[in-house]
């Protein structure tokens, strides 16, 4: 799948054609050109364009609209002053001098007009708005012949979250936030036109936990505990045969616990741990032989155990934490690296025993 890009232009002529006179080779392009306009209108086309500036879900390049301190898309641009270099404002905000060509910074200056760009380039490339027929993915043109379009929207979804997940990195978490905003507003928009499917719902669910990230990265708990508990809404409404989503949803209820338990509410945390707890053991009963999901059984055993523990409840605190390290110890070590993340949960669940 290629996302649709508004911003492609017409092939230029073939390279091989450069040795030849320029009169020899515009009139040659400009035959094949027509010829391939004509047939193109004539006939169905399959759309699947790729942009020219790199901006894409399946590769990426720095491009005049990056910043280049996060490498995501500008947000909140501003420019230095004197050199007018331009970055994310809570990029450039760090640093003393320019990044770029090391000059002192005078002062920063908001760049409104060319945050107007790349927010319009944000609509066009990643946002794109058109009435497609769900069944044939077809779309009507003028001349009533169809035109057949990839599907295209879990790409641009790839589009807004890479750029939330690079700007994430570089600790510009306000454009991460918009980023996901974008995406989740866009997802809703697809399940109020197509209902709750399984595809959408794992979409929303994911990028519902990234902005629950972003909000406590921020200090924002209480938005972070509303992005979780929506999160696990919709991850909720899947079957529950999906490793991905199983994992993801139990994630998400461990977070919430975390917010909980972090704000003294232990009681709230414990609910939330042991929600997580259910969901892992249910998938652990058709997945016994898989140790990533026998280790998540252990890490929320021991979850719950130290909230019971925290509570003044002993006795159920060291059961839990004798029955996670029950099950680390019945895993057979496969490699090196998960050799060693058992080990080091085994020691850190075995100091916590009474």
């Amino acid at each position: 799948m290629k996302p649709v890009c508004p911003f492609v232009k017409i092939p230029r002529p073939d390279d091989s054609n450069a040795s030849k006179k320029p009169s020899e080779n515009s009139t040659k392009y400009h035959v094949e050109h027509e010829s391939k306009v004509k047939k193109e209108v004539n006939d169905s086309a399959s759309v699947s364009p790729k942009c020219p500036m790199g901006y894409d879900s399946q590769t990426f390049k720095l491009g005049p609209l990056s910043c280049m301190v996060c490498q995501a898309l500008l947000f909140d641009t501003s420019k230095c002053v004197p050199c007018l270099h331009v970055f994310c404002k809570a990029c450039i905000s760090r640093f003393e001098d320019c990044p770029l060509c090391g000059a002192d910074i005078v002062k920063i200056e908001p760049d409104d007009n060319l945050q107007g760009v790349v927010d319009r380039f944000i609509e066009g490339h990643a946002r794109i708005k058109r009435s497609v027929n769900l069944d044939k993915g077809e779309e009507a043109t003028e001349n009533n012949k169809p035109v057949i379009y990839e599907d295209v929207s879990l790409e641009r979804g790839s589009f807004l979250v890479q750029q939330a997940m690079r700007a994430f990195r570089a600790q510009n978490l306000e454009s991460a936030k918009s980023r996901l905003s974008l995406c989740a507003e866009d997802i809703r928009s697809q399940i109020e036109k197509v209902g709750n499917t399984s595809e959408l719902c794992s979409q929303l669910g994911a990028v519902l936990g990234m902005l629950g990230d972003c909000c406590r990265a921020m200090g924002d708990s209480s938005s972070a505990v509303t992005y979780f508990e929506e999160s696990v809404e919709f991850l909720s409404k899947l079957p529950k045969d999906d490793l991905e989503i199983t994992h993801t949803l139990s994630v998400s209820l461990n977070k919430i616990g975390d917010l909980k338990y972090h704000g003294g509410d232990l009681q709230a945390a414990r609910s939330y741990y042991f929600q997580s707890l259910n969901v892992r053991r249910d998938v652990v009963k058709n997945n016994s032989n898989v140790s990533s999901q026998v280790l998540d059984v252990a890490v929320s055993l021991a979850k719950v155990a130290d909230v019971d523990k925290s509570l003044g409840d002993e006795k159920s605190a060291s059961d839990g934490f004798q029955e996670a390290i029950n099950l680390l110890e019945s895993l057979t070590l496969k490699s090196e690296a998960s050799g060693l993340e058992q080990v080091v949960t085994l020691s850190a669940i075995s100091s916590r025993l009474p």
